[in-house]
């Protein structure tokens, strides 16, 4: 009913305001605008004369696809002008800093005219985004079809005075201050993901070192805020009164950031409360939080566990190390061999989910998370199924060597990238087993648990011993089921278990 009426009023040309949010649902279940004899919306006033040159249409905004959504960035259209859409198709991908979600329509329609392109920056919450029909023949008529107003400082109505419902009165005691620029006092700066790998791709460091004044709700900073910082104009420091006794000084900004530079940039101090301490993170950190939130989210992860007997693998481990000079062959050495082995034997474990495809990859290239008590890193390991097992040592020897020394991890080839796979090692700190979650695009991540002597049954026919002890280890090998159902990961973790334990199969 609301939807006729809608329609109705368009046809009408009358101006338009947004509806309730039920009222909204019906036609796709977000924040679409609608006609009415008022209008109350900031942006949506700036279109008066929409309704009365062209045919009877809706434009819908961008969604809040949830109640904290303020905005988002279109990543991907999976429609085009022209086009029509049935209830239930998803019209395009839309990224927060929360999630990755798709965007549904709740009835049929036809695409008029798309307003906003794929990945052209943050979009608030309301903004036009999309023009719909009902009728194919009137598409046309959409061709030049502009909005005038701006998302992110949208003009005032000139057409008619709108009355602004009242708020609250401040608190007596509160005493308005400026603004102050963000500070690196730990201070927690609030910024949008894309912006901040913008500000790393630039070599800027860290966002809070820059002192900008975001653009976005409540003053959030926007990719559109980083492409526009100038480094040479940066504000000088500005002394701001703080609510605690412990204020610190903000040092001066540099003229010019640099890469070098930025990376040694140290990070704001803990900042004390009562009966807490907040810590600042690393643009790392908040990166891999915001991709790990999101597989987790997108990704339909299962399980499956294993047990694996070392006794053969420990005992090539000890009869090649006594052969060499130098360094020597590590269990996860040869874990990653094995590994890259059983990719060989089920090759459709090494892969990805494209959307509308699998994409299965040649090389092995694995991810190992190793820590150095303060952070976690996941250098690549490349080719390890081609590779000689030294060479592979030598490298993950070497990626272990620049963690432990807490080297600037961002010069250092092979972190950072994404490979094909994953593995982590938990047993160090007698952890028994674990589900990691899988790094998209990837399809599998692999946990190993702790090495330990056990009592198990005894094998050996000739034997007159009921049980013998053993050497274990526990895996788990989490799966996107998109890519790997059960059947392919059993056949994946059931070879990987054979390499392991006939371990002369990891030196043909």
């Amino acid at each position: 009913m609301a939807t006729s009426l809608a329609r109705t009023l368009l046809s009408r040309g009358a101006c338009r305001r947004s509806l309730p949010s039920s009222a909204a649902a019906n036609l796709f279940g977000l924040n679409t605008s609608y006609c009415s004899a008022a209008s109350t919306s900031p942006i949506i006033d700036n279109y008066p004369r929409w309704f009365a040159s062209y045919p009877s249409h809706e434009v819908v905004g961008m969604p809040a696809l949830s109640p904290t959504m303020e905005s988002g960035t279109i990543s991907k259209w999976n429609i085009k002008n022209g086009d029509s859409f049935s209830a239930g198709d998803s019209l395009a991908v839309i990224e927060t800093d929360k999630a990755t979600i798709d965007f549904e329509a709740q009835d049929d329609g036809v695409v008029a005219k798309i307003l906003a392109p794929e990945g052209g920056g943050e979009i608030i919450v309301g903004h036009p985004i999309l023009v719909t029909v009902e009728e194919e023949s009137d598409v046309a008529a959409f061709a030049d079809f502009s909005p005038e107003s701006s998302a992110s400082a949208p003009e005032p109505s000139t057409s008619e005075p709108v009355v602004a419902a009242p708020t609250p009165p401040a608190p007596a005691a509160a005493v308005p201050t400026p603004t102050p620029p963000p500070s690196t006092t730990g201070e927690r700066i609030v910024a949008s993901p894309r912006a901040h790998t913008l500000a790393k791709e630039r070599g800027y460091g860290e966002i809070s070192a820059l002192r900008i004044v975001g653009s976005g709700p409540g003053g959030r900073i926007i990719a559109q805020d980083i492409l526009e910082y100038d480094p040479s104009s940066a504000p000088a420091a500005v002394s701001v009164a703080q609510p605690t006794a412990q204020a610190a000084a903000t040092p001066a900004a540099p003229a010019a950031a640099t890469p070098s530079a930025a990376a040694a940039a140290p990070l704001p101090q803990p900042v004390q409360g009562q009966g807490y301490t907040d810590y600042s993170l690393p643009t790392s950190a908040l990166e891999l939080a915001s991709r790990l939130h999101t597989s987790k989210q997108n990704v339909p992860h299962y399980y499956l566990t294993i047990d694996l007997n070392l006794d053969s693998l420990v005992e090539l481990r000890s009869s090649l190390n006594s052969t060499m000079k130098d360094g020597g062959i590590t269990v996860n050495d040869l874990l990653l061999k094995a590994a890259a082995a059983a990719m060989k034997t089920v090759p459709a474990a090494n892969a990805s989910w494209m959307g509308d495809f699998v994409r299965v990859y040649d090389s092995v290239d694995v991810n190992v998370v190793v820590g150095n008590g303060s952070a976690l890193y996941a250098p690549v390991i490349r080719d390890v199924g081609r590779r000689g097992l030294a060479a592979v040592s030598d490298d993950f020897a070497a990626a272990t060597s620049v963690v432990e020394g807490e080297e600037d991890t961002t010069t250092v080839a092979g972190f950072g990238d994404v490979g094909t796979f994953t593995m982590v090692n938990l047993g160090m700190f007698g952890v028994k087993s674990c589900a990691p979650i899988i790094r998209e695009p990837q399809a599998c991540a692999l946990a190993l648990g702790v090495i330990e002597n056990r009592i198990v049954p005894n094998d050996d026919a000739e034997s007159e011993e009921i049980y013998k002890e053993a050497v274990m280890m526990t895996a788990t090998l989490s799966c996107d089921h998109r890519v790997v159902d059960g059947a392919v990961g059993a056949q994946w973790l059931s070879a990987f278990k054979n390499h392991v334990e006939n371990p002369v199969t990891l030196l043909l």
